[in-house]
């Protein structure tokens, strides 16, 4: 079992930025994958970001590369998404996630945070 708890969104205006912490804990992550994913109101999850525990390898969605960056602090079993620029249209909930390397799907979800981008 891992456990993912996500804290740091809130209220931001069009421009700014914001880190959102995901920490977790009940494992050790060296054979996971960790997400970030969105949803916003409305629309269909989407992914946002990756990142390879073991190794630091990152993966950032198109629509988002440079301006999102996924990262990790192992001493602190914390994953971070850093979001630049931020637009209205960022607006969602916030997802961590996570899954074995071994698997094709995330079988770990934090409880969200929501990120709102005010114009």
């Amino acid at each position: 079992q891992v456990q993912l708890v996500e804290s740091g969104g809130g209220v931001v205006q069009a421009g700014g930025s914001l880190r959102v912490p995901c920490a977790a804990s009940g494992r050790t992550l060296s054979s996971y994958r960790m997400a970030w994913f969105r949803q916003a109101p409305g629309k269909e999850r989407e992914f946002v970001a990756a990142i390879l525990w073991s190794g630091g390898s990152t993966y950032v969605a198109d629509s988002m590369k440079g301006r999102f960056t996924i990262s990790r602090d192992a001493a602190k079993n914390t994953v971070y998404l850093q979001m630049n620029s931020l637009k209205p249209e960022d607006t969602a909930v916030y997802y961590c996630a996570a899954r074995l390397l071994s698997s094709n799907k995330y079988g770990y979800w934090g409880q969200g945070t929501q990120v709102t981008v005010s114009s």
